[in-house]
């Protein structure tokens, strides 16, 4: 008996989408959803509501009413100066972290697995100690008699002893050995999946090394490189410790400057301001790293058509 084949200018019936009750009177869809409640109102309650009640803090006006005058307040005068700081201490913080994240995750790439571990190891358990007792091992090691300057002093190095506390000298490299491990991490994870063999086919075709490290090594650890600074970028727009210890009055942070409105002035309205300012930026961060992974995975997606 022969079957009729469906004519080959004919589409495919498309199938019905399930309505929203048949989708609801599936057992397993109720019960995914009862299991989903209780974490959805631990976010609401958690997250949701004190972002909205800090929002609408710092709408408030002291007369009750709806003002903008915390977020103007926020951007002039010395408030905007301590904004600018926050800002360029944290891209300077994520570009160090970079470079030297960047040259420790590549030599430990390198590394025996066992080496490496080991090595990693010593990078990360720094960070499981307390931030204060770091932050306060900097102090002894940068102070004018502290480690650093003894031994640069006893080498008689051009212009030692230095002052690398309480300026943004002492700021940069406090925030930097804070935020070093998360960038370590992120580069040796990306730098550990790339395959060796694609250095080794570019050496044999004659490329030299600034070329295989331009052309090959460092397309492959971008979207790494990209993801460890914001990461640090974000991170470090909302520090508070080491800046406060290790920083003097030109090198007040935004965290700094919500506490002392919060703690001495009891300001809550710019603070509120000022807390959504920094939520506004994160989200910037955010959205800037997925568009720069949305312009990479187009532009490799298009050197692979071509």
């Amino acid at each position: 008996m022969a079957v009729l084949a469906p004519a080959s200018g004919s589409a495919a019936p498309l199938p019905r989408r399930k309505r929203p009750v048949r989708v609801l009177s599936d057992r397993r869809t109720r019960f995914g959803l009862l299991n989903a409640t209780p974490v959805v109102v631990y976010l609401l309650i958690l997250f949701v509501y004190p972002i909205l009640s800090t929002l609408m803090l710092s709408l408030k006006g002291t007369d009750g009413g709806f003002t903008l005058h915390w977020y103007a307040d926020a951007f002039r005068g010395a408030n905007l100066d301590i904004l600018l700081t926050t800002l360029r201490i944290s891209a300077e913080t994520s570009l160090l972290a970079l470079v030297i994240g960047f040259a420790l995750a590549s030599a430990i790439s390198r590394l025996r697995p066992l080496w490496a571990g080991l090595v990693m190891l010593v990078v990360v358990v720094p960070h499981f100690i307390s931030a204060l007792v770091r932050t306060y091992g900097w102090i002894i090691l940068l102070g004018d008699n502290g480690v650093v300057n003894n031994i640069l002093t006893d080498l008689h190095f051009p212009g030692a002893p230095f002052q690398l506390l309480y300026n943004e000298t002492g700021v940069v490299i406090g925030t930097t050995a804070v935020m070093l491990p998360y960038t370590v991490l992120l580069l040796y994870a990306v730098m550990r999946g790339i395959d060796r063999r694609l250095l080794a086919a570019a050496a044999s075709m004659g490329a030299g090394r600034i070329t295989i490290f331009r052309r090959v090594y460092l397309p492959l650890v971008a979207p790494g490189l990209v993801n460890a600074g914001v990461l640090c970028f974000i991170l470090c727009l909302g520090y508070y410790l080491t800046p406060a210890l290790m920083g003097g009055e030109k090198q007040t942070m935004v965290a700094s400057l919500i506490d002392e409105q919060v703690m001495k002035q009891n300001q809550w309205n710019g603070a509120s301001a000022l807390g959504i300012i920094l939520l506004l930026l994160t989200f910037a961060g955010l959205l800037l790293l997925k568009l720069l992974k949305s312009a990479g995975d187009a532009l490799r997606n298009r050197g692979t058509a071509s």
